[in-house]
């Protein structure tokens, strides 16, 4: 059941078939370089979570309040820029809002009737998916609707919805990483209708993944890949390294006829490959090649199509772990859990949420990405923590991490979002409220933040602005854990190209 809450009218839908007057988003990702700054940002944000189906319990931050949608003021000439404006309230507790996307993006240009109107909200742990109108009042978005989680299970026997993508023909493509009891078996793609109702699972049958978590498609290659996270009744019990060795986790990439929901190859990329979590093709609809990167493993891959159109991948960036004192492990991975592609192809960014750095490498030669920025903004090994870091002369230590307005950074940086023209870098610093509590327990008492570093876009490098800083800390219902970000015109993790 589809759950309305305000009659708003439904967005229109031309099967995709293009027209003279343009859709949402812009015709190429150079043209949206050319698009206005941004002005605000919307900002998923967790307060707790409760006992699922299989009895699975996380705590998330304790408080037993709704997760909300945060619109944030990125204006640099607002009074009320740097601060959070508007709180939208989900309507259930227990949700662990996370990823977002949109209902409608660049590859609906073609299409006048497109609108991109209602920001999709997947709730990982309830299974609930929510449509927020941000038309009427972009600063206030409301609810619009929501698709029940009992109605998901009962006609597509999936749970756990993580990635939302819009496609050009209206529809909108939801990859959910297992079902109701928590096992990665019954994961696959979930296809909603333009106005958020259940058409069935996007795959043909017994072509589900092994697991599911961030996938990508490049029309004019006819491909869609899907990534691998881990079956949710381990990870959401916090990560368990031995999980990895019993096999309930992934190292898989799944090529996918696109839009056919054929699984065309499975890629296992072995011990190099662990956990590989968010992907990208290259913004360009025309090129064969992209990224993606592997969490655990802390390797930035690169995949690629052959002249026989399989595809293989090659490890093109290699953070090595650190050796440390006072942790739980002798060795630290760096963990890789979020990169994006600047919209002309020349820059990656990814964070390594355990070492605490953000990193930028230039791209132009996508084979041989070379390092151009670092900035340390939190992390386990920054001065001042227990932990400390073993050179290999077997002297310690830790990074320096600037205060922003007189407030230590914490956490690590996560979630990362680029302007429209590449010169600010937007970061939150939560991955999952259970292994935010396990690794950075500190965020349960004094919340996220969002922080924004300045980008050099000519000769490449990174610096943070001392005027940007929103504390979700100082919330009125008390310390909440933000996640990802989206501007309400699109960017460069929502708009695929076609």
């Amino acid at each position: 059941m589809v759950t309305e809450t305000k009659v708003v009218a439904p967005v229109s839908n031309s099967g995709g078939r293009g027209c003279c007057k343009s859709g949402p988003g812009y015709a190429t990702p150079l043209a949206a370089m050319s698009g206005p700054s941004e002005k605000l940002i919307y900002v998923t944000a967790v307060y707790s979570v409760s006992k699922t189906k299989s009895a699975m319990i996380i705590l998330g931050t304790g408080r037993e309040k709704p997760d909300y949608l945060a619109t944030v003021d990125v204006d640099p000439t607002s009074e009320t820029y740097s601060s959070v404006i508007h709180r939208l309230p989900m309507p259930f507790v227990g949700d662990e809002l996370h990823h977002s996307g949109w209902n409608s993006c660049s590859s609906c240009h073609g299409d006048a009737s497109a609108d991109r109107r209602y920001l999709v909200l997947p709730s990982l742990i309830s299974g609930r998916i929510y449509a927020i109108d941000t038309k009427e009042n972009p600063r206030a978005p409301s609810l619009y609707k929501y698709v029940d989680p009992k109605e998901i299970a009962e006609k597509t026997g999936l749970a756990y919805p993580h990635t939302a993508h819009c496609l050009a023909s209206g529809e909108i493509l939801v990859s959910c990483l297992g079902d109701e009891e928590g096992n990665a078996k019954g994961n696959g793609f979930l296809l909603l209708d333009s106005d958020f109702n259940i058409k069935n699972r996007w795959e043909k049958p017994g072509h589900s993944p092994l697991f599911g978590y961030d996938f990508w498609y490049q029309p004019r290659h006819k491909t869609m890949i899907s990534t691998s996270w881990g079956a949710p009744k381990a990870f959401s019990k916090g990560f368990d390294l031995q999980h990895v060795a019993d096999g309930l986790y992934g190292s898989h990439l799944h090529v996918y006829s696109w839009p056919g929901g054929e699984m065309k190859q499975l890629i296992d990329l072995g011990e190099t490959g662990l956990l590989p979590l968010e992907i990208r093709f290259l913004h360009d609809p025309s090129k064969d090649t992209g990224y993606v990167g592997s969490a655990l493993s802390s390797n930035m891959i690169r995949f690629f199509k052959n002249s026989d159109d399989t595809w293989s991948y090659e490890i093109v960036i290699s953070v090595k772990p650190l050796k440390v004192e006072n942790w739980i492990l002798p060795e630290m991975p760096g963990l890789i859990t979020d990169f994006l592609i600047s919209l002309d192809d020349r820059f990656l960014y990814f964070v390594n949420w355990l070492h605490g750095d953000i990193r930028q490498y230039n791209i132009e030669d996508p084979k041989n990405p070379v390092l151009t920025g670092q900035i340390w903004v939190g992390g386990l090994l920054q001065k001042g923590s227990p932990v400390k870091a073993v050179g290999e002369d077997g002297n310690s230590f830790q990074f320096d991490v600037p205060q922003i307005k007189g407030k230590s950074l914490r956490g690590g940086p996560q979630m990362i979002q680029l302007s429209l023209d590449g010169k600010r870098l937007y970061a939150t610093n939560s991955l999952f409220s259970a292994w935010d509590r396990q690794f950075y327990p500190e965020l349960m008492d004094k919340g996220s933040h969002i922080i924004q570093i300045d980008v050099d876009t000519e000769k490449g490098g990174l610096s943070i602005n001392p005027n940007f800083f929103v504390d979700f800390g100082d919330e009125p219902e008390g310390p909440a854990l933000a996640h990802e970000m989206r501007y309400p015109g699109g960017d460069c993790t929502s708009d695929i190209w076609i």
